[in-house]
């Protein structure tokens, strides 16, 4: 993803603590910033854009995009004399967006699975407190029958043996969110696998807008949301009110054609509370 001088000059603008309207900076990298909650759109009609977390954005522009400098990288676009050179350091890539030597996805398992990966078979069923990287997802099969289970939180991904309980009706693969600039090779994979995906996030408007932005859109019918049997008592007794607070909504409601997702936005609203998945982890 290409970061313009226009989107760029903006940024600096909400580091500095300014409010931007929002159609001054609309695309696609605002839009996943949105997602992210490191932006959020600010007031009845969402008409502004506001800064979250200075230290996120960082994290994100050095990570996604591999900018360490903002300011440095607008002053590079600003000179049409820049080199590539200059640009591969500032950016640490030659063309301005990010070519990544390590792609793939993290998987875990509480079972052993019997999968094929370049028309070999390997079987998954990693010792506890290791996990297995999918290089060459391209050629990565797995039976019909298991349930591809996208985990948001890293210490819910470590930690399945724990959530066991909740998944007694399927045979689970574990697919890890992070490292998030994976998450395009697990899209691309889940597209071409017959498969059904669950997404387990956190019980919030963040993580429901995780779900509907990065996986829904993208799978469609064969996506679905997990939400646990108790979660409207668990949100009341153990959901947490700041986080509701602090969250805003960005997506469209009213598109939403899943009828749990749409009971769950209400039950938070209700509640006034967000409970993160970690709640779910079990003692072993």
């Amino acid at each position: 993803m290409k970061v313009t001088l226009k989107i760029a000059k903006v940024l600096v603008r909400l580091i500095n603590g300014e409010s931007i309207p929002n159609s001054f900076a609309k695309g696609k990298l605002i839009d996943d910033l949105v997602s992210e909650n490191i932006i959020y759109r600010k007031g009845k009609h969402k008409k502004a854009l506001e800064l979250i977390s200075k230290i996120d954005l960082h994290t994100y522009l050095a990570n996604q995009l591999q900018i360490n400098d903002l300011n440095k990288y607008i002053l590079a676009l600003e000179n049409e004399n820049s080199t590539r050179a200059e640009f591969v350091k500032i950016t640490t890539d030659s063309k301005k967006s990010k070519e990544r030597a390590f792609k793939g996805f993290l998987v875990n398992s509480y079972t052993s699975i019997k999968a094929e990966l370049n028309n070999e078979v390997i079987i998954i069923n990693p010792i506890k407190g290791s996990f297995v990287f999918i290089h060459d997802y391209e050629s990565f099969r797995i039976p019909k029958g298991i349930t591809v289970i996208g985990v948001e939180n890293a210490k819910n991904f470590s930690q399945i043996q724990g959530q066991k309980y909740l998944f007694k009706n399927i045979n689970p693969l574990f697919v890890s969110r992070y490292p998030q600039n994976q998450n395009k090779d697990f899209i691309k994979w889940m597209s071409s696998i017959p498969n059904n995906y669950l997404h387990f996030g956190d019980f919030d408007i963040a993580g429901i807008g995780i779900y509907l932005n990065e996986y829904k859109k993208h799978l469609s019918e064969k996506a679905t949301f997990f939400i646990p049997e108790n979660i409207k008592r668990d949100l009341k007794n153990n959901g947490n009110r700041e986080r509701f607070d602090n969250q805003k909504v960005n997506f469209k409601i009213d598109k939403i054609q899943e009828s749990k997702i749409l009971d769950l936005i209400e039950i938070i609203k209700l509640e006034k509370r967000g409970l993160d998945q970690e709640y779910y982890i079990q003692t072993i």
